[in-house]
């Protein structure tokens, strides 16, 4: 018979003081990667494995009494040296040798087997070869598993994850992700109330049409259906928001699963969602399955748009004399050939409001931002306009396009074309591809009005009433012109700039003159208040050190998700942040004026968000006047080597 070897020990020392533990006492100590009860009884060290085996209370939290360790969570008791119960029964927890050393004590464990891949390590690798890079979210006990395979892709170097502080946050940073790069990232959360907290970020996304991805915890199968803690049907939960929303199961096709949400998030623009049963996450990867790529999965995008309507589309333009052109979201990857194609036909380029920047307000063609948000300059091309284009827009109210001009629309979805009213000739054709197509066909074509000329002179006005506008002064704090000027002058022409909802955005959208290279994100059609600086996460995740991030907020946004300075101060995330500060919800007492209804509970009691920015570790300047205060004060944000945060006290009628 052949004779069995003891296993070889690994000593680990878990207490640097031979005598740190007091008689009587126990803790919780820490070796590879388990946790282990440590005691001290009767003279003698013990150690036990940390976990009751009736429900997995944490030992090392418990205490001796009457010579037992007692479980803190239901009371059972066991030895503290030999960890067997009394009465008889065999439901004790293992032990481990201990050794007292003069440098400290030291537990010997077997050598830690390799690991063995799991389910959520082929899911994790089949998710970062489709391009899914960057994750935001939070570690809690029913993602445990997935957390530590996506924990060993970023050790490869293969994806980044940044833990947050609230997971509303993860999803409106991995919303802003997809926004501005067209490629999903991971928002990440427990089950429960982990999960439910996503909705309003994935809402955000769906609505303007962002691909994300959403991966779950969820409760062990064998308790669903018991009332147990933190249970929620989460796949009936996320029905009405998830384009792709499954349950990952012990004998589902795993990378198969994976690669059709991520191909759900990117061809419809829109959530696809995973939730994870606990056991399931550590689960051997069944033989046979291997990891997917996403070669050969996805189609090409660049489809063409009718030739019957094309071919209508061109005889409008060329019988036009004064057309416009006006740029939506939908447009954002295909600026360049839009604005090319405007300088074929030499009409002005206005945009939505989530599209500003799309065409930088310097451009001899540019008119600004249509609608609630934006400039006279763009309603005044639209009511001259004899034809318009529009590219990538869906018709919003907030935007305001008019129904009674002739009307081109081109638009990768089909559902898009003409949504609100009837439209003249609707292509549906993927953007850039179409309007090559224009400038093929228009190659020879002599536009009848140049209108760079009336242009400058809309600009004119515009910029002489904006000066007469900086130059009101009620005593009552910094207008918010006075910020967006400073801003015209100091921006970076690359940054990323996010924007929240208020009356900080209509200013932004009126008295923010994009750059070269600007971007700008927000929360277009949902709205939603909170959005600006969980967003800015999203954004430097997606640019790094390479621009810089602005986040432009009021006082109730910030208010929400102010925790999330602590976020980019630990991930080193030099984001700026513009803070106006009224101590109000200015729009909703302007729409309750408006409304005839009493101004009620819009007042805000703030704290100093200056010091609140110091005491996370960011730079936090407070900004009373305009003029030289208001401009040193963004100049050094700018310049400082951090997250800053410029809180400007501002007047909440001048906006």
């Amino acid at each position: 018979m052949k004779k069995e070897h003891p296993p070889i020990l690994v000593w680990h020392k878990v207490l640097d003081n031979p005598n740190g533990l007091p008689e009587g006492r126990v803790q919780t100590v820490t070796a590879g990667h388990q946790s282990f009860c440590l005691t001290h009884f009767e003279g003698k060290m013990g150690c036990l494995d940390n976990k009751c085996p009736h429900q997995g209370g944490p030992l090392g939290e418990g205490s001796i009494e009457n010579g037992m360790l007692r479980c803190p969570w239901h009371g059972w008791d066991f030895d503290p040296l030999t960890g067997k119960p009394p009465g008889g029964y065999d439901d004790g927890v293992d032990t481990f040798p201990v050794e007292i050393r003069e440098d400290g004590v030291y537990i010997g464990l077997p050598k830690e087997e390799e690991h063995q891949r799991t389910i959520t390590d082929l899911m994790v690798d089949t998710m970062t070869n489709w391009g899914v890079e960057v994750g935001f979210g939070m570690v809690g006990h029913s993602n445990l598993g997935l957390a530590d395979a996506m924990r060993r892709a970023e050790e490869k170097g293969k994806f980044r994850f940044f833990g947050i502080r609230h997971e509303g946050a993860a999803s409106f940073a991995a919303s802003a992700y997809g926004k501005l790069t067209g490629k999903p990232a991971v928002c990440f959360s427990i089950a429960g109330p982990g999960a439910t907290n996503m909705f309003t970020g994935l809402w955000d996304a769906k609505v303007d049409r962002a691909p994300i991805l959403a991966l779950t915890g969820q409760v062990a199968t064998q308790v669903v259906g018991t009332g147990n803690f933190q249970e929620l049907d989460l796949v009936q939960a996320f029905q009405s928001v998830a384009a792709f929303n499954h349950r990952v199961q012990r004998d589902s096709q795993h990378a198969e699963l994976m690669s059709l949400a991520i191909k759900h998030a990117l061809l419809k623009r829109d959530v696809a969602h995973l939730t994870f049963p606990d056991e399931i996450q550590t689960l051997p990867v069944p033989e046979g399955e291997e990891v997917q790529q996403s070669e050969g999965r996805i189609t090409s995008q660049k489809i063409s748009p009718p030739q019957e309507l094309f071919d209508k589309a061109v005889r409008m333009i060329k019988k036009a004399k004064r057309p416009l052109i006006i740029m939506g979201h939908g447009a954002r990857f295909h600026r360049q050939a839009v604005i090319e194609l405007a300088e074929k036909l030499n009409c002005a380029v206005v945009t939505t409001f989530k599209a500003k920047g799309l065409i930088p307000d310097d451009h001899p063609l540019a008119g600004g931002v249509l609608g609630r948000s934006g400039t006279p300059i763009a309603s005044w091309f639209m009511n001259e306009s004899d034809l318009i284009l529009v590219f990538g827009a869906s018709f919003s109210k907030h935007t305001g396009i008019t129904n009674k001009k002739p009307t081109i629309q081109v638009d990768f979805d089909p559902l898009a074309l003409a949504k609100f009213h009837e439209i003249d000739c609707q292509l549906w054709g993927e953007i850039s591809v179409t309007v090559q197509l224009f400038k093929d066909s228009l190659e020879n074509f002599e536009p009848a009005v140049d209108q760079r000329a009336a242009i400058k002179d809309r600009w004119d006005i515009w910029l002489k009433e904006k000066n007469k506008r900086l130059e009101e002064d009620h005593g009552e704090g910094v207008s918010s012109i006075a910020v967006f000027d400073a801003l015209n002058r100091f921006g970076p022409e690359n940054a990323v700039m996010c924007v929240d909802v208020g009356n900080n955005a209509y200013s932004f959208g009126r008295y923010y003159e994009s750059k070269a290279h600007n971007d700008f994100l927000m929360s277009g059609y949902l709205g939603s208040i909170g959005f600006a600086f969980p967003a800015a996460l999203g954004a430097w995740a997606a640019v790094g050190d390479k621009r810089p991030v602005i986040a432009v907020a009021g006082d109730g946004g910030f208010g929400q998700y102010m925790a999330e300075l602590s976020t980019a101060v630990k991930y080193k995330m030099p984001i700026k942040l513009i803070l106006l500060n009224n101590d109000e919800l200015g729009k909703i007492s302007k729409e309750q004026r408006a409304g005839e209804f009493d101004v009620w509970k819009t007042r805000l009691h703030n704290p100093h968000f200056a010091e609140f920015a110091k005491s996370c570790g960011a730079l936090g300047i407070r900004v009373t006047q305009k003029g030289k205060e208001l401009d040193e004060a963004i100049q050094t944000a700018l310049d400082h080597d951090g997250p800053a945060v410029v809180e400007v006290i501002t007047d909440v009628k001048l906006i």
